[in-house]
């Protein structure tokens, strides 16, 4: 089902990488600093949530590579679509923290 070249695909993954992405990494992180292997002291407020918000953006690099070497270009098209609404929300979220 959602191994073709159809926009709507790319922009799926393009949401879904992202968020499960974001989700496994916050709960890592929260699970370190129980263990005591990870500490937020010494970072503003909203760091970890920052970073990792950032990081799962990026994630999207994985799906478009694939599509890339497939030469799918509707399914890169919705990717990169996804991409930029996320990396705008995230410029909106927290760029008043940085500026």
């Amino acid at each position: 089902m959602f191994n073709r070249n159809a926009l709507w695909v790319g922009l799926v993954y393009g949401i879904l990488f992202p968020l499960v992405g974001f989700l496994l990494l916050y709960n890592l992180f929260g699970l370190l600093e129980m263990k005591g292997a990870a500490s937020g002291e010494g970072f503003s407020a909203n760091f970890r949530e920052r970073t990792l918000a950032i990081v799962a953006v990026a994630l999207n690099l994985i799906p478009l590579n694939i599509y890339r070497k497939r030469r799918w270009d509707l399914s890169m098209r919705g990717i990169v679509i996804a991409t930029a609404v996320l990396a705008f929300a995230w410029l909106f979220r927290y760029g008043l923290y940085l500026f």
